[in-house]
């Protein structure tokens, strides 16, 4: 058996399709996490600060040590944190809807069709004449 080179197996695994499929998914997974990021910074967060007196949300944070000279202030950030965190729950419910979505178009294309029950054929002229033959037997058994 021979040995592929490094490239042609490179090539191999390019030329899937389910490798083009990924990319295209993470190309527009990052588009949509510029929209999402937009909305939280953008909308979300101007009108939580309203709420707050005004406050910018990214601003919130605890000085742990003030800036002094050229040197920096330490602080924790968690108005950029919080933020953050409220990104990856839009993108969460938003990445969940879709699922939800594709698994109900696959649970539809996997059910069967329920078909209308095939009318019962009528009996044939053999059938009529012995079930005749029958009822008369019943009849005659129980004078």
């Amino acid at each position: 058996m021979k040995k592929k080179g490094f490239f042609a197996e490179f090539k191999e695994f390019i030329a899937r399709g389910n490798v083009m499929d990924m990319a295209v998914g993470v190309i527009i997974g990052g588009a949509f996490g510029k929209i999402s990021a937009s909305l939280v910074n953008d909308i979300i967060m101007p009108l939580i600060s309203m709420l707050t007196g005004g406050i910018d949300f990214s601003a919130w944070k605890w000085v742990l040590k003030a800036a002094v000279g050229e040197t920096p202030e330490v602080a924790v950030n968690f108005g950029v944190f919080l933020a953050t965190v409220l990104d990856f729950i839009i993108i969460a419910f938003a990445v969940f809807c879709m699922i939800r979505a594709i698994n109900s178009l696959h649970r539809k294309k996997e059910e069967p069709v329920e078909e209308e029950p095939a009318p019962t054929p009528e009996p044939s002229a053999e059938e009529l004449l012995l079930t005749e033959i029958r009822d008369l037997l019943k009849e005659n058994k129980g004078e």
